[in-house]
């Protein structure tokens, strides 16, 4: 998986997710060449639902159909 830019350019390259006891670790590289390892903590995954709102949530469930 991708994640890109505003500029369209590669910003991560995801290459796995993991499960380390109750956090995902997110493995891939950044900006093509620095690799890292990063950490989701159930408490900063529950933070995402503030940022929700009825209109981007439907957008959420529409987003894999897209092209």
């Amino acid at each position: 998986m991708k994640l890109y830019n505003l500029d369209k350019t590669t910003l991560m390259d995801v290459t796995s997710l993991t499960r380390d006891g109750d956090n995902i670790v997110i493995k891939g590289s950044i900006f093509g060449s620095m690799p890292v390892n990063c950490m989701l903590t159930p408490q900063e995954a529950r933070s995402v639902f503030k940022l929700l709102t009825p209109k981007m949530v439907f957008f959420l469930l529409t987003f894999i159909f897209r092209r």
